[in-house]
């Protein structure tokens, strides 16, 4: 058994090097910094027409995101309470080597010119996306995968979400700033797909049975994610609108739907559980998912009724999810959700993209006004119809999941 451990820190040990190795010769040899963080004129050739006009505001914008990826995403909400502090340390390296990935691949998509990549706040941020949504899938197979493995997984899935977030955002015009599709959909699915392949259910029924006991400590942290998530994820949903007016209507959509799903937790849990108050696990659970709801809809013309209206009734599918759907899941399909992903990511997210879809058709000059070409230019340009936009905008729920399945069955 000694021998078998000494191995598979060797292993790990010899993977890190040989990555951060090969990690720094490509960077050395591909990557510069970016005109598009100067105040000058950017080259035409760079995708620099999303960078904000005010660079001081950049910086705490990428504190933000940075503290969601690490915090909210990496340790309180799937790790840390349910895996204690040796899977802490995998999330930081996850994210560590997931980060620099990134940068590379989004990099020769997105701000490549003349032979190399031009980094900025902009692709930090677009990096950080990607991570998250990497951490969403760890969350669906930890604990029965080991630090290696899960450094492959990230390399494998870094590539293929950096593939679709291209497809619908570049090549499809989708527009999807809060990352319903591109993060949460495709790291939910992602993961699922991955667990499933791995499917031990022996493993699982020792693994639940352990956990029982870590009600108590699983809900002090939950506490602490919980107001991480409140404070930091309308940052994380807005960061990448394209100017400030467009940015306003996410930050509030998200808070909206943020307090209306708390409240659903409230409505459901007396009647799903013994417990009479909520325990915060499922209040986190809950917050989770009316932000992910706005992931997509968050910068559209989506009234302040609407996103109480589109919070609560998240709230209510997920919590429902998590008492009748995952036992299915479970039993059924054969899919193993450590820290159920699919009621929090997943499910939300599907169901923002569909909300988008519905959004889009209200896309008018009169309804939008100005923000009609920030949300959706090629509909202000008149190259593409509101109708045609709504299709786009639906079809990119089914290619998002036919990617996320098949590149996690393949990982898997």
């Amino acid at each position: 058994m000694s021998e078998h451990a000494a191995a598979s820190r060797l292993r790990l040990s010899g993977l890190c090097f040989l990555l951060q190795i090969l990690l720094i010769l490509l960077f050395a040899l591909l990557v510069r910094y970016s005109p598009e963080g100067s105040p000058g004129p950017c080259p035409p050739q760079l995708n620099c027409s999303r960078r904000s006009p005010d660079s001081a505001f950049q910086q705490p914008r990428i504190q933000d995101v940075h503290v969601q990826v690490l915090l909210s995403f990496g340790l309180l909400v799937a790790f840390l309470s349910r895996y204690g502090p040796g899977s802490a340390a995998i999330s930081i390296l996850i994210t560590a080597f997931s980060i620099q990935w990134a940068v590379l691949i989004q990099g020769l998509l997105y701000f490549f010119l003349n032979g190399k990549i031009y980094v900025g706040a902009r692709s930090m941020v677009s990096a950080d996306l990607c991570t998250a949504a990497v951490l969403i899938s760890t969350g669906a197979v930890l604990g029965r995968v080991n630090p290696v493995q899960m450094l492959l997984l990230a390399l494998l899935e870094v590539t293929l979400c950096t593939l679709n977030e291209y497809i619908l955002l570049t090549l499809m015009g989708v527009s999807d700033s809060g990352g319903s599709l591109t993060i949460h959909t495709f790291g939910a699915y992602f993961g699922l797909m991955v667990s499933r392949v791995l499917y031990q259910p022996h493993k699982d029924r020792r693994k639940r049975e352990e956990q029982q006991d870590k009600g108590h400590q699983m809900d002090v942290l939950a506490v602490v994610g919980t107001i991480y998530l409140w404070i930091f994820w309308p940052s994380f949903t807005s960061t990448t609108t394209a100017h400030h007016s467009a940015e306003n209507w996410a930050v509030l959509n998200t808070y909206f739907s943020l307090v209306a799903s708390t409240m659903s937790t409230f409505v459901l849990s007396p009647l799903l559980y013994e417990e009479g108050t909520p325990r915060m696990v499922q209040i986190q659970d809950a917050t989770l998912a009316g932000l992910a709801m706005m992931g997509m809809a968050g910068e559209m013309l989506l009234t302040p009724f609407g996103a109480l209206i589109a919070g609560f009734l998240v709230g209510l599918i997920s919590s429902l999810g998590f008492r009748f759907f995952t036992p299915v899941l479970h039993s059924r399909l054969k899919v193993q959700d450590t820290c159920g992903v699919h009621n929090t990511h997943g499910l939300p997210g599907v169901l923002g993209a569909l909300l988008g879809t519905l959004l889009t058709l209200l896309a008018t000059a009169d309804t939008f006004g100005y923000r009609l070409e920030l949300v959706f230019p090629l509909v202000a340009q008149g190259s593409r119809t509101v109708t045609d936009q709504a299709f786009i905008q639906l079809s990119a729920l089914p290619l998002t999941l036919l990617l996320a399945t098949l590149g996690g069955c393949f990982t898997g």
